[in-house]
């Protein structure tokens, strides 16, 4: 996470368009550590939220209010008397570090007109919401610092407010050659950290993609670095500057298979493996990052039960596939015992008393033949002996080769199911896979007769550019539910070739036929919905409804096709609208 100087200047600058001149008309603090400032200006109304929340700092600009607590905390209190219907004339970052001061002008109990400074510090675990007169006395904050908590400074009513420590660090807007070349890459740090180190406001993420940029690795050494190096760097950094003085911010998220792993102010090229979704304002940006995130972690921390479960069956599925198979490999030498004895039944009548073996001419190959015999039996027993591990070796075969039909079929359900785990997008999801892995004895059930049973989520909805529905199962058994109940023979059913997928069916309704556009468009949603979703590209069969069949006591999701069309696919829905289910 990238909350640095530089996201704030994108803020500040944001916030200067947005807010500045607006009057604050309503505050809130819906938690111990959290603002809300709801400000008006040209009739438009917006919620300012300002977290100081030592996991979380955050601020953004929003039109969605929060729920709010009866009776306003004391620090509410005091921002109310002193700034509601005060006029925001000023948004600055000073020194170009992470913080954010809105100056505020207001009229006083005699009616004069004086300003308020509302001082946000988003640092970490050090994050704070200080309030001060004109001249720099703190009036309160929502998180006290004693002496006794911080030796480097006090954060209490009465005392004086100062900034933070700036631990030696230089302004980019103050960086000159010297500078750069005397104290900076100097340090013997790898270039990363004596970039972040040095410069205030600048991440480690930054610092990296400045690096990148120069095409440096940013975990070499300041020692190696050469000269060409040096001066490639220094312009990087130049050009950085100029982008933030221009105000040419592009903000972004950087996703990696699905989840959100980094967002910035500015183009991170460095992440060329991954991918980019750009956004018109840094506080889109916020929204969706911290939403997504929180999302993705609590969809992980919700189905790692289910994940183990299911890991663990296909470790014991798998161990017990690959040893049926070497069981049914060595019942391939059957034949040959059965031949055995015929052979000691057609010829033992030859034998010498206690012979040990039998050299005889094969009749099914007409090629001279060894078989080994037991000494203290007779050729009768012999044969006998033979013909007893043929038939046990049939019966394991016959017995093998259903079995192992079976466990492979199992095998494929399981990673059909992780599959859909994979795509689960919220609880009823997972609650429809947790419900299938009780119905084929993975998870024990512990149900009640009576118990109410939990709501099912629905397969997810689309439309294509020429108007057809397109719909997604995200399980097996919707996968079930929609090609065998919910489609018509005439409309399209699509699928990932030859892996774990979504069953994708579009409605043909009155049409003769679809549109190739829509074609290609189910095709990239069965290719995005399914196991190769991270490929470059993936092979879609599509086929019309009716031509599919269920197999007697298949799996749920499993069908047979003979004939099929397909296509290749880049498993990418970017521009298909999706229609929520309510």
């Amino acid at each position: 996470m990238a909350f640095d100087g530089f996201v704030i200047s994108n803020i500040v600058t944001e916030l200067k368009q947005k807010i500045a001149g607006g009057r604050i008309y309503k505050i809130y603090q819906p938690e111990t550590d959290e603002i809300t400032l709801v400000i008006k200006k040209e009739r438009n109304t917006m919620c300012l939220h300002i977290s100081a929340s030592a996991s979380l700092p955050l601020i953004y600009l929003t039109t969605e209010t929060k729920t709010n607590p009866m009776q306003a905390p004391n620090f509410c209190m005091l921002l109310r008397k002193h700034l509601s219907n005060g006029r925001i004339v000023s948004i600055c970052q000073p020194d170009f570090e992470r913080i954010i001061d809105i100056t505020v002008e207001h009229l006083d109990e005699l009616g004069d007109v004086c300003q308020k400074h509302l001082i946000v510090e988003l640092m970490g675990k050090h994050s704070n919401i200080i309030f001060t007169d004109s001249e720099g006395m703190i009036l309160d904050s929502i998180k006290h610092i004693s002496a006794n908590i911080s030796s480097v400074r006090e954060v209490l009513p009465g005392r004086t407010y100062c900034a933070p420590p700036s631990k030696g660090k230089h302004s980019i807007f103050m960086l000159t050659p010297e500078l750069f070349a005397n104290e900076i890459i100097k340090k013997p740090l790898s270039l990363t950290k004596a970039l972040y180190t040095s410069i205030t406001g600048m991440s480690p993420l930054i610092a990296n993609e400045v690096c990148y940029r120069a095409g440096l690795d940013g975990n070499d050494s300041t020692d190696s670095l050469t000269e060409e190096g040096a001066g490639g760097l220094y312009g990087q950094l130049l050009k950085l500057r100029t982008a933030i003085e221009d105000e040419d911010y592009h903000p972004n998220i950087i996703y990696y298979k699905d989840e959100p792993k980094e967002f910035s102010c500015i183009t991170l090229t460095s992440y060329a493996d991954a991918q980019e979704k750009v956004f018109d304002s840094i506080f889109d940006v916020l929204i969706e990052y911290f939403s997504e995130k929180e999302k993705y972690t609590r969809m992980k921390q919700k189905s790692a039960d289910l994940r183990k479960i299911i890991q663990t069956a296909q470790e014991r599925t798998s161990k017990k596939y690959d040893l049926q198979k070497k069981q049914l490999k060595d019942t391939e030498k059957r034949e040959k015992y059965k031949v055995y004895g015929e052979l000691i039944q057609a010829y033992g009548y030859q034998l010498e008393p206690n012979a040990k073996s039998l050299t005889c001419m094969n009749y099914y190959t007409d090629q001279e033949i060894t078989i080994p015999l037991d000494s203290n039996k007779t050729p009768l027993e012999n044969a006998q002996k033979y013909f007893a591990r043929y038939n046990k070796l049939k019966r394991t075969y016959e017995a093998l080769s259903s079995l192992v039909v079976e466990t492979k079929a199992d095998l494929d359900h399981l990673e059909s199911i992780a599959t859909s785990l994979s795509l689960s997008e919220d609880e009823k999801d997972l609650n429809q896979i947790k419900q299938e892995l009780t119905d084929y004895g993975y998870i024990k059930s512990r149900g009640h007769k009576g118990a109410k049973k939990p709501k099912k989520s629905k397969p997810l909805h689309f439309v294509s550019s020429d108007g057809f529905h397109m719909y997604v199962g995200k399980n097996n058994y919707q996968n079930d539910e929609l090609t065998f109940k919910f489609a018509n023979g005439g409309d399209w059913w699509f699928h990932a070739k030859q892996m774990p997928g979504s069953h994708v069916i579009v409605r043909k309704e009155q049409a003769e036929t679809l549109p190739d556009a829509t074609f290609e468009e189910a095709g990239r949603l069965a290719a995005y919905y399914s196991q190769g979703r991270q490929a470059p590209k993936v092979e879609i069969d599509y086929i019309q409804r009716k031509e599919l069949k269920k197999p007697p006591k298949a799996k749920p999701g499993f069908v047979i096709y003979h004939t099929n069309y397909s296509m290749m696919c880049v498993p990418d829905i970017s521009g298909i609208q999706e229609i929520k289910e309510k």
